[in-house]
Order: C-alpha cells, then sequence, then structure tokens
C-alpha cells in the first residue's frame, strides 16, 4: 500500500515524500511541474506527470500503484496573483480538489490529508488565532481553500471519508540541500535574491505596534511542516478519530526585522535593509496556536529561526552551484 502525495515535486510536497520515506511508508507523486521540480522526486519514488483535474489519470494512479490514502497539496499558491487570476485559482484549488475525491471515491480510498492555509482566517484583529477564529478570507486563494475544506467536509459527511486540513501561514527553510523554495513570491527568496543580486532587501513599515516596529508573522520549518503531514496519515491507519482542521503555527512569531537580523547573521552579508511605507491591509501581526495539533499530531517548532534561514541559505546555494 502507498500514499499519493498530489503537488510532491513542489516545494513542501518534496518535503513530505522525504518524510514518508523516513518513516518507511511508500509514497507516490502526482504532480503537473507547473512549479516543482522533477529532481525533487526521489528516483525510485514512483512519479505520474499530470494534473488532478484529470480525474482519469489520478484514477488511474490510485489503482496501479495500490494507494491507502492521499495527502493533498497539490494547487495554484500565490494568494496575491489569484486576485488577477481568480478563474485559474478555483479550476486548480476548487474544481481540482473535486475531482481528486471523486477519483478517491470510485477507487474507494477514504484517507485524506488536506493542506489548507491561513489565508482561510484573511486578517484576524487578535493576537493569537486558534481553530475557533472565525474564517474571513480577503482573496480567491484564501477562498479555495476554505470551499476545499467545504468540500472535503461534506464528502465526509455523505461517504464517511477520514480526513483533517492543517492550515499554516509562512513556510520556510530547507530539509535538505537538494530542496528548495523557489517561490518567486515568498520571503526568503526574495531577501536572498536581492542579496546575491546585490540589492538591499526592503522592510515594508516600522511604526507598527510591534516590539520592534516591524510586522510580526508566524513562521515555520517546512521539515517540521512535513512531519507532521505524515503524522496525520499515520494516526488515520491507526484508526484515531482527527480534528477536521489543525494550525501549525508557532504560537509566538518573528518580526521582519528578525527575519533581516537572522539573515544578515547566517549569509555573513552586512546590510542595512531600506524601509518603506506600510502596506495597506498589512496587520501588525498575525500568529497561530499549535496546541491541538501538539496533541494529536506531535507538533513542535523543531528548529529555530536561525535554523531556518541557515537550511534555506544553504540550500539556495546548492542550487545556484547546480545551475552554474
Amino acid at each position: 500500500m502507498s500514499w499519493l502525495v498530489t503537488g510532491g515535486a513542489g516545494y513542501i510536497g518534496s518535503h513530505v515524500v522525504a518524510s514518508l520515506i523516513e518513516a518507511g511508508m511508500a509514497p507516490v507523486v502526482i504532480d503537473d511541474l507547473s512549479s516543482g521540480h522533477a529532481q525533487f522526486v526521489p528516483a525510485d519514488v514512483p512519479f505520474v506527470r499530470g494534473s488532478v483535474l484529470d480525474t482519469a489519470l489520478v484514477e488511474q494512479t490510485l489503482r496501479e500503484h495500490e494507494v491507502e490514502g492521499v495527502i493533498h497539496l497539490a494547487g495554484f499558491k500565490y494568494a496575491g496573483v489569484s486576485v488577477q487570476r481568480p478563474l485559474h485559482t478555483y479550476a486548480q484549488n476548487v474544481t481540482g480538489t473535486a475531482n481528486l475525491l471523486d477519483a478517491m471515491l470510485t477507487v474507494g480510498v477514504d484517507k485524506l490529508v488536506f493542506s489548507s492555509s491561513a489565508a482561510t482566517f484573511g486578517t484576524p484583529d487578535l493576537d493569537l488565532v486558534t481553530e475557533e477564529t472565525p474564517t474571513d478570507p480577503e482573496s480567491p486563494y484564501g477562498e479555495s481553500k476554505l470551499i476545499g475544506e467545504w468540500l472535503i467536509r461534506d464528502v465526509a459527511t455523505a461517504h464517511g471519508l477520514r480526513h483533517t486540513s492543517l492550515r499554516y501561514f509562512n513556510v520556510v527553510g530547507s530539509g535538505s540541500d537538494a530542496l528548495y523554495d523557489s517561490s518567486p513570491h515568498n520571503l526568503f527568496p526574495l531577501v536572498f535574491e536581492a542579496l546575491t543580486e546585490g540589492r538591499t532587501p526592503r522592510i515594508n513599515g516600522e511604526d507598527y505596534p510591534t516590539p520592534d516596529g516591524t510586522c510580526v508573522r508566524d513562521y515555520v520549518h517546512v521539515a517540521d511542516l512535513a512531519h507532521s503531514h505524515v503524522v496525520a496519515a499515520r494516526r488515520m491507519i491507526e484508526g484515531a478519530t482527527l480534528e477536521p482542521v489543525y494550525n501549525l503555527g508557532s504560537g509566538e512569531g518573528s518580526s521582519v526585522r528578525q527575519i533581516m537580523d537572522a539573515v544578515r547573521e547566517v549569509t555573513g552579508i552586512d546590510f542595512a535593509p531600506d524601509i518603506g511605507p506600510r502596506r495597506p491591509g498589512d496587520p501588525a501581526r498575525i500568529v497561530a496556536t499549535g496546541e491541538l495539533a501538539r496533541r494529536d499530531l506531535g507538533w513542535e517548532m523543531r528548529n529555530s529561526l536561525t535554523d531556518m534561514v541557515a537550511s534555506a541559505w544553504s540550500a539556495r546555494q546548492a542550487a545556484e552551484r547546480v545551475s552554474s
């Protein structure tokens, strides 16, 4: 028996694959490589190039590899861009999830771990986000993830699907120099790119009501995150009852200035970030608790902020050496 990882050639998905292998579970990957990298998939892991929109292909993959459960990470993950591309976002994230569920029902696969997002919360006006915090997404991306949760919930009610959805904020770091974040929109890659090109990274606003005046956000290490996806899968195999939703958060968060300080320390590149005005709509602080996930999924922050930056920087440098 195996576990299908949709989007398993992506940044987070490839770490989930590595964590499955470490746990002695057999992964299978399906990915259309729209943002993933074929080289992220180990040579001995079955890899199907295709989209979850292709229901017949998903059905075939589930049957041929005797899939027991699915960890669903495939999707369009750029919240800001989703505002300009709502139809594409909904097709990938809503229709894709619906088609995956259809294929699972047809084949009889009854376990699903869903990669959701803290974007389902929007910008809540409180210091610590819990699973009980009302959802109020502010982008097509956040809306599509919330609809995905609803689809899964309704299929579970109708057909007995066993499931959980994991919501997280900013995923950073690397568990291996072979795996890196190549997103053109995430903070760490943007800061590293600026430094390697001789530009100065920028902080948007330093007059927020936070200890150092810059925004505080929740950053979690990708390897810690991947581990919790696999623990959720194993708990399902064991027959445990899981909550429908878990936040994977630090409970504390880090400020943008703390990130810049850690980058300066790790890279050895001395710089003073440029300070720009606040961006409209940026809240001072958004941090999530991880208490429920700690109770049920063994969730914990095993890596410090310095670890996160150092592992991401090392993987970035390794990727540049390979490409040069």
